[in-house]
């Protein structure tokens, strides 16, 4: 995709096309930015079950001309009986990635869609649940075609992933990996479904789904119980936000790493980079973006543990100091290791210009891979970013938030522009962020180009993998890795359009309300506007 796609009455981008097909439609029956987000979230989270589902979290976003942004805590907390003693009589010397162990925390997204739809009745919205999760239960029921991307995640994770309760019989078809193409349905879901827009979204902490999913989570070997879910509250949080010469950008606060994507563009911009594609400005980047995850990984952690407030790195004295840390002309050492993370970012701007980032995520394909008999719902593994050290940032211990790489961005420029944008990506995500910040707002190039231009990661490995080095698109010209090499950076080459590039989206609502959007060629999504 090159052309960038635009249209004045509201646009909706998703990585999948009938996510965002889904949102157009509320968009076009009236319906406002967060009804619609809702709309293609709720299906997201059937057709694109690899990635999102009931039993994840999630964080939003939200921003009304005229008024500061709104943020969305979407995320629990591990269970009041999930202790680190518990994994040490197992043996286990970290929290397992699958698994009931690994179904550790309360998932929290659908509180967090309680509070955006709260927010929505505030505009003056009033679709009911029904007619928001109308797509989603129809291609839960009567069947939507399996990706590339699902039958890639279920292939890679098959041996993990085959013995744990509820995956077989959901996702695979005579035990071995459905292929791209094949009809899935998912009934147990779509009955969920249908039950939150009857009695409301209450339901799935405190009714008959909560009770139901208590009894199937214990069964599975989960140690959360009823009375973690019936305890969990979505909560409002106030955004962090960076000024910088062409505007604001805000990001989500702790326990996310909203942080380090604020970090990293506020060194980047210090450094004067070179042009986009070019070794310096690649390697400006990439050393920017290891001192952000150096303070990341030194500091965020659940809110109530932190001992420094996030705000304090984002003063103008601080980022000019790490800024002033980076060599033009030599990489960094790093020991960083980062890991993988499997997420949805979708867009939407309404005619109104009222527009909502919102990213949730299983964390890991299919989560913890727990599905839940009679429900349907698969439970994610965010618990995994606990350690079972004390004495660790994140250590494990009972009604604690774990780590988030979910961190979505919103922009507002000086020039009348709202811009939304994110991706998946896991811990790559804020690099992913400030490439295509980077390309669209600070060089200018239109929004789609900036999305399908050849990307970089540092720090994942192939596949997903924990890595260490800088793993390059090879649609960059051909000497670029020799220059990044002799600047002392680990390159590695990547097929063309790679996944572990992410899957990134972003709108653009300019002063004249002419609305620009952008979806990622590496997924299956599409900016669908009117």
């Amino acid at each position: 995709m090159l052309n960038t796609p635009m249209g004045r009455r509201g646009m909706v981008t998703t990585p999948h096309h009938l996510a965002s097909q889904a949102g157009l439609a509320v968009l076009r029956e009236g319906g406002n930015a967060i009804e619609a987000a809702l709309a293609a979230a709720a299906t997201l989270t059937v057709v694109y079950p690899h990635m999102t589902g009931l039993g994840g979290d999630g964080f939003w976003l939200i921003a009304e001309p005229g008024k500061p942004p709104i943020s969305i805590d979407g995320s629990g907390a591990s269970g009041g009986a999930v202790h680190r003693d518990l994994y040490r009589a197992e043996r286990l010397k970290a929290v397992p990635a699958r698994g009931g162990l690994a179904a550790n925390t309360v998932a929290g997204a659908v509180s967090g869609w309680q509070l955006a739809l709260d927010l929505s009745e505030q505009w003056g919205g009033g679709m009911p649940l029904e007619r928001l999760f109308e797509d989603a239960i129809h291609y839960a029921r009567n069947g939507f075609a399996l990706t590339a991307h699902q039958e890639a995640a279920t292939r890679g994770n098959l041996a993990t992933l085959r013995k744990v309760p509820g995956f077989a019989q959901t996702f695979l078809i005579r035990n071995k990996a459905p292929a791209a193409g094949t009809l899935m349905t998912q009934p147990g879901l779509a009955a969920t479904l249908e039950r939150l827009a009857e009695v409301g979204l209450d339901d799935f902490y405190r009714g008959d789904i909560a009770q139901a999913m208590a009894a199937d989570l214990r069964e599975a070997g989960s140690p959360l119980r009823g009375d973690d879910l019936a305890r969990h509250r979505g909560m409002r949080r106030r955004p962090l936000s960076l000024s910088l010469a062409g505007g604001t950008l805000f990001n989500t606060a702790p326990p996310t790493q909203g942080l380090a994507s604020l970090i990293l563009l506020g060194v980047f911009q210090r450094l004067g980079a070179a042009q986009p594609d070019e070794a310096g400005w690649i390697h400006a980047l990439v050393e920017a973006t290891k001192i952000a995850y150096r303070v990341r990984d030194s500091h965020i952690t659940d809110p109530h543990r932190m001992s420094v407030h996030a705000t304090t790195y984002l003063s103008d004295h601080l980022l000019d100091r790490l800024a002033a840390e980076i060599d033009p002309g030599r990489a960094q050492a790093s020991t960083q290791v980062l890991g993988d993370g499997d997420t949805v970012w979708l867009g939407v701007v309404d005619g109104q210009g009222r527009a909502v980032s919102f990213i949730q995520s299983l964390f890991h394909a299919f989560g913890s891979g727990v599905v839940l008999p009679q429900t349907g719902v698969v439970w994610h593994n965010r618990g995994v970013s606990f350690s079972l050290d004390p004495d660790h940032r994140n250590a494990l211990e009972p009604r604690r938030k774990p780590f988030h790489t979910l961190s979505p961005a919103l922009a507002r420029l000086k020039d009348g522009r709202t811009m939304v944008w994110g991706t998946m990506g896991g811990d790559s995500q804020p690099q992913i962020q400030a490439q295509i910040f980077a390309r669209a707002i600070l060089a200018g190039q239109p929004l789609q180009a900036a999305l399908t231009a050849p990307r970089f990661v540092f720090g994942r490995g192939a596949d997903g993998a924990s890595g260490t080095d800088l793993k390059l698109e090879s649609r960059f010209a051909p000497d670029l890795a020799e220059t990044l090499t002799a600047l002392g950076h680990d390159v590695a080459m990547v097929a063309p359009f790679d996944g572990s590039m992410g899957h990134a989206g972003a709108l653009v609502r300019r002063a004249d309300g002419m609305i620009e959007g952008a979806a990622d060629p590496r997924a299956d999504g599409v900016a669908a506007g009117w």
